[in-house]
């Protein structure tokens, strides 16, 4: 009964994941649509070079192509990396987000919501980020460049968040030299509302190193592996005050942990003091939870 249990559950789990997912697409396509492309305005990434490939085939050529005939075709390469390197399921959903965003995209109405551009560049970035977060968080990703960023992350345990955005406007900055500089200005400020609603929604590649004094090391070291799958080291020390002897946890784990394992610590040990230290770079083991 059980097993039988886990696996209704695990089922519910995964249609869960893919209404995220659809509901993701279904944000990033109604922003492209109603914000970036009613304002001239380019996203980052494989999404800006699609949109940008679309400006230029119909100014040039007089061709009109949907978005979705250059977006998917320019994430098949990430893709397979992707495959490869990160996680076939992680991929799966990917793909699921990357054609119905693009449709999205294609299919849905212009509503006209606003002629201010900064308007379109603020709430298209919010919508936009959000989507991806969302995606994250569900063991997905938009595609194009947000598969380079994890495939960074998971090899490398650093946020590649910033370094995308550096690259993103080097590409923005191409599209102003070739279409005007006023949207690629806005475009760059899409893009970081963008970024910065990943960054703070998305946290599982920072890190936060816990110290911890508690009078129950033993229970407390329980609690972190069995929450985090992380280590932790044990130091002994005198408290000045009163000159005790004191206990000391040093652990790592990551910033989309912190809040559930503090709880539970506070639950085995009230009396635990807990500091939370953001760590810039961690070099040497450390566990990440695989995309699967």
């Amino acid at each position: 009964m059980s097993e039988t249990n886990g696996k209704g559950r695990a089922f519910l789990r995964e249609i869960r994941k893919i209404v995220c997912v659809i509901l993701a697409a279904a944000m990033y396509g109604f922003s492209i649509r109603n914000f970036l492309r009613g304002a001239g305005l380019l996203a980052g990434g494989f999404t800006g070079v699609s949109l940008l490939s679309q400006q230029v085939l119909l100014k040039f050529c007089g061709v009109s192509l949907p978005l979705s005939i250059i977006y998917i075709p320019l994430n098949a390469f990430p893709a397979l990396i992707s495959f490869r390197f990160i996680g076939k399921r992680f991929t799966l959903y990917s793909l699921i987000m990357i054609v119905l965003s693009s449709a999205f995209a294609d299919m849905m109405p212009d509503m006209h919501l606003t002629d201010d551009i900064l308007l379109c560049a603020v709430f298209g970035g919010i919508v936009n980020g959000t989507a991806i977060a969302i995606c994250l968080l569900n063991n997905a990703t938009s595609g194009g460049t947000d598969f380079i960023s994890i495939f960074i992350s998971e090899h490398y345990g650093k946020d590649a968040w910033n370094y995308i955005f550096a690259g993103n406007v080097v590409v923005l900055a191409l599209s102003g030299m070739l279409s005007g500089w006023t949207s690629a200005m806005y475009s760059i400020i899409l893009q970081f509302c963008s970024t910065m609603l990943i960054q703070m929604l998305y946290r599982r590649y920072q890190k936060q190193t816990l110290l911890i004094i508690t009078e129950k090391p033993d229970e407390v070291y329980t609690v972190i592996r069995d929450c985090t799958n992380h280590d932790g080291t044990l130091f002994k020390g005198t408290g000045l005050y009163l000159g005790a002897e004191r206990n000391m946890i040093y652990s790592v784990v990551s910033s989309d942990e912190i809040r559930r394992v503090i709880a539970k610590i506070k639950t085995t040990d009230p009396g635990a003091f807990i500091n939370v230290i953001k760590s810039e770079e961690i070099r040497g083991n450390f566990y990440r939870r695989p995309n699967s």
